[in-house]
């Protein structure tokens, strides 16, 4: 088995490049393990609104060894045990939900790293296999490659966002639109102003600070739109792309319209 080097974080500071990811809601590791196979940039282990629990993550993350798709995982909340327990299964990063401050990104940044950088604590038992090293070379190969994802997702966030992206050791910024549409009170209406003025706000405070932005292109022409204003990754999601694959394949069975 071909074990790749931890990859993402340096695809994600070259501004050239545009990349994919796949929010995984499934807890099988027959679905990572597709999309790793069929090029994906990264995969993300839902454990915050997924059916995923911590066996089916290990073998989720476990599933994208012999390729250069990272296993990140998005944990539930902010907190450095729940993010020491998804590195320690093999995560090459970690999705932080309801980030609302500066202190919250700084949090995040240091649960990442081991001392003296951060706060994370020793245990890779099963981490340092999916990385091919051994137990006491896991840290010199990991420390400083894993990847710190934050989601924008609230009023708070929003009125912070400056401060949040001056805290060195931030990978990757994602507006995430329902939740933050939903705290803001208009749930789902991404067309509304004050939703396009706090995208805008938080595309300007990311572009300022170089850092890359991400968010869901569910088709062709929501990628290319993404892209051209400057996102760097776009992400789908597993069950919605089953069924709506699903949805189109019962489509072919209906009668033609009589005209």
């Amino acid at each position: 088995m071909t074990l790749h080097p931890l990859t993402l974080k340096k695809k994600l500071a070259d501004p050239s490049q545009k990349l994919t990811a796949h929010v995984c809601t499934i807890p099988s590791a027959t679905v990572p393990q597709a999309m790793a196979a069929a090029g994906s940039d990264a995969v993300i282990i839902d454990m915050e609104h997924g059916a995923v629990d911590y066996a089916s993550a290990h073998a989720m993350i476990a599933a994208t060894a012999g390729t250069s798709c990272a296993p990140l995982v998005r944990i539930t909340q902010n907190d450095p045990a729940q993010v020491k327990r998804a590195l320690d299964l093999g995560a090459e990063g970690i999705v932080f939900p309801l980030i609302r401050s500066a202190e919250d990104a700084e949090k995040a940044v240091a649960s990442l790293r081991y001392p003296p950088h951060g706060n994370r604590g020793f245990g890779p038992f099963l981490a340092h296999s999916r990385w091919g090293t051994t137990l006491l070379d896991y840290r010199e190969t990991v420390d400083g490659h894993l990847v710190c994802c934050l989601m924008v997702e609230t009023r708070d966030a929003i009125e912070n966002i400056e401060e949040i992206c001056a805290v060195p050791g931030i990978d990757l910024i994602v507006p995430a639109q329902f939740d933050l549409s939903t705290d803001l009170g208009i749930s789902g209406q991404f067309d509304h102003p004050d939703f396009k003025a706090a995208i805008a706000k938080v595309e300007r405070a990311a572009n300022a600070a170089s850092i890359p932005l991400g968010n869901v292109g569910l088709s062709k022409p929501q990628a290319e739109a993404l892209f051209a204003k400057g996102y760097r990754l776009i992400a789908g999601f597993d069950i919605l792309w089953i069924k709506a694959m699903a949805a189109e394949t019962q489509s072919w069975t209906c009668d033609p319209e009589i005209s």
